[in-house]
């Protein structure tokens, strides 16, 4: 655990050191996020803050590499698999932030970012079906892709009001180490080291480093670099669970949990999914392309309903925490206690939610 605690710390000093030297860059390169209809922030703010948080997780990957711990993972090339994707995101993001490419154009390259990463080997080598079913390679890649390209995607609409993004898939992250931790030493005492470990707790290194910068009122948004980015991560910590798992040589009693991380990624995402699936059932049914943008995200549906900036996405916080958390627990707490608890987390989220509301104020300054 203090391997993990230490990788969490330089992910989120690197992060928090860099982030004011990459706002300045921001500003001389011209990667500002104007005020658009669809946006609630109020002036133009730098953007390209996920330069920041590539920085803090590559730092702390290397680190990693460098710890007798975690050196070993390293042999199978499943982290510098991980480190070739997030680079060619965040380097995709930071293009996007500057120019402005098309959605074809981000697709594709999200692409290729997840086709590294599984040429690298991080990638899904079977799926539960009945037990255990061993899916053809090529078959397996391209599911691969799907969860990757759905993950980044899913995090890029969420990324609306400052500190919503990071904050989440801090959240979310933070859950999925639980569930990876308990994991393997359950699984495997002797050595508890795993691949997806150490990419999670250095994934909430870069979100806690960089919130400090991006809580409202924000001084530089993370952009497309940045939700690219963490979504990307967050997708090959999901897939390197599953992946690390030898149906051969696993017991009826550990596959249960080992597989598991099929149906928490619909938890621990629960609030991107829910809004990537209502933007694209929306969008469609207006006659318009599930990319374009609109204001009628949860987010801004929160904001309509009278809370301020800081509460709706603190509310929003504890929602995702009550799904991941809940979830990410249940797998090894009995039943019934997982779910007393995961009922009184959704009723105290609700309160918070539907309780007493001030009135939506105007002009406020928000994020993007």
């Amino acid at each position: 655990m203090r391997a993990y605690l230490y990788l969490l710390l330089v992910s989120a000093a690197v992060t928090y050191l860099t982030t004011p030297l990459i706002r300045r860059i921001a500003r001389r390169i011209g990667a500002i996020t104007p005020v658009r209809d669809r946006d609630v922030h109020a002036v133009p703010i730098p953007r390209m803050g996920g330069a920041a948080m590539f920085l803090g997780f590559a730092v702390a990957l290397l680190t990693a590499s460098r710890m007798s711990f975690l050196d070993e993972k390293f042999n199978g090339g499943q982290p510098w698999g991980v480190l070739l994707g997030a680079a060619a995101v965040c380097a995709l993001g930071i293009a996007d932030d500057v120019w402005q490419l098309d959605a074809v154009t981000k697709l594709a390259g999200q692409a290729i970012a997840a086709g590294l990463m599984a040429w690298k080997g991080v990638q899904l080598v079977s799926l539960p079906a009945f037990g255990v079913t061993i899916l053809s390679t090529g078959v397996l890649v391209l599911l691969t892709v799907l969860i990757v390209l759905v993950t980044i995607n899913a995090v890029n609409f969420v990324d609306g009001l400052d500190g919503l993004a990071a904050g989440v898939v801090g959240i979310a992250a933070s859950a999925f180490f639980v569930y990876t931790y308990l994991l393997t030493t359950s699984t495997s005492p002797q050595d508890y080291s795993s691949v997806a470990s150490m990419v999670t707790a250095s994934l909430v290194g870069c979100c806690l480093g960089f919130l400090p910068h991006n809580f409202n009122p924000a001084r530089i948004f993370m952009g497309d670099s940045g939700s690219m980015l963490i979504g990307l991560l967050l997708a090959s910590a999901m897939i390197e669970v599953t992946g690390q798992v030898d149906p051969g040589s696993a017991s009826t009693s550990e596959i249960a949990p080992a597989f598991f991380p099929l149906v928490l990624p619909l938890a621990v995402l629960a609030l991107p999914l829910v809004d990537l699936a209502l933007a694209v059932v929306r969008r469609t049914r207006q006659g318009r392309m599930f990319w374009q943008p609109d204001k009628m995200h949860l987010h801004h549906r929160m904001l309509q309903l009278g809370h301020s900036h800081a509460s709706a996405v603190l509310i929003l916080y504890v929602w995702t925490a009550t799904f991941a958390f809940g979830v990410a627990v249940m797998a090894f707490v009995p039943l019934s206690y997982g779910l007393i608890a995961g009922t009184l987390a959704v009723a105290v989220a609700t309160a918070l939610t539907f309780g007493p509301l001030r009135r939506p104020r105007s002009g406020s300054r928000h994020a993007q």
